[in-house]
């Protein structure tokens, strides 16, 4: 499919994707907030800055979108039809960076979760209930 968009503002839009305090993060903070889970944002210290750790249970969780982070067999996980060259080395890099994280913060005692943006929307409230079973599994 042909982009519709001029470069200029496709350039614009992409400029605006966020890194942090996106919404799905933001629906999903809420939503273990609510299911009475507390975690730090963020956290410099630990390998690949997870969106949500939670010290209690040694767990940090990474919620990501699926277009930028490749979720296997996910519709969302489509390739621009332009520049595809410059988008799959993107793209590796991400996951390559992602499995390094994941190892480096395994390989420390932490567990690792992740969470998809396309779960999130298909049924947040199931995914509060799979991170609730991880979470409380060895506490």
């Amino acid at each position: 499919m042909a982009d519709t968009l001029t470069s200029e503002r496709r350039s614009w839009n992409m400029s605006r994707i966020k890194g942090r305090n996106t919404g799905p993060e933001l629906r999903l903070r809420s939503l273990l907030h609510r299911a009475g889970f507390r975690f730090r944002l963020h956290a410099k210290e630990l390998p690949g800055r997870p969106d949500l750790v939670l010290p209690k249970y040694r767990t940090a969780i990474f919620v990501h979108g699926c277009f930028w982070h490749r979720h296997s067999g996910c519709r969302n996980t489509t390739m621009p039809s332009t520049r595809r060259e410059f988008w799959q080395k993107k793209f590796d890099s991400n996951v390559s960076r992602d499995a390094h994280n994941r190892t480096e913060l395994e390989a420390t005692g932490w567990t690792v979760l992740t969470v998809w943006e396309c779960e999130l929307k298909a049924d947040a409230e199931g995914v509060v209930r799979r991170l609730s079973r991880e979470l409380r599994k060895d506490g």
